[in-house]
């Protein structure tokens, strides 16, 4: 599936009903492409509270804040985002503080982009290492499945949950 026809896929759309029907009220994002239907709907909808970040492991603590006050978050970003969060998911692994964060992948089908491989290939080996459960979804179908179950480990278990859309179903890249 190429950038075009994945922006106007239907999964995005139910993925944010999803969200939606598990009590998430806030959004954070780096701006990403794979992202921007969720990142529209949510900037759209009137009881969404969204966060611009300017490096992914802000999100992190704005989650962590969130939950304190009584919200439920959702981080959204690229792989290559994850090594820059390493550190700090150390914050919700030990506090067991809910966080759930939806990753699209780089580095893997069809990368143009050499510096996006080396992150590509390490981060689910990272988020693992870290403490942090990873559900791979490789489908529209099975992003929507991964990130409703991620959502109640995340926000009934008080789970850390990291789901990686495969870069196939995102499409190609190009410049």
């Amino acid at each position: 599936m190429n950038e075009a026809a994945s922006s106007t896929a239907t999964w995005p759309h139910e993925l944010f009903d999803r969200l939606r029907a598990a009590g998430v009220s806030h959004v954070s994002y780096v701006p990403d492409a794979g992202h921007s239907t969720l990142i529209r709907l949510s900037l759209d909808a009137p009881d969404i509270t969204t966060t611009m970040l300017t490096t992914e492991e802000e999100g992190v603590a704005v989650a962590t804040g969130a939950w304190l006050g009584g919200m439920r978050s959702v981080i959204l970003m690229q792989s290559s985002g994850v090594g820059n969060c390493i550190n700090m998911l150390s914050l919700p692994v030990q506090s067991r503080t809910p966080l759930l964060m939806i990753v699209t992948m780089r580095g893997e089908w069809a990368e143009f982009n050499p510096w996006q491989v080396p992150m590509g290939q390490a981060t689910e080996a990272s988020l693992t290492a870290i403490g942090v459960h990873v559900v791979r979804a490789s489908t529209g179908d099975e992003v929507v499945a991964a990130v409703e179950q991620g959502a109640t480990m995340a926000f009934e278990a008080d789970q850390q949950v990291a789901v990686l859309i495969g870069q196939q179903l995102l499409g190609e890249k190009t410049w």
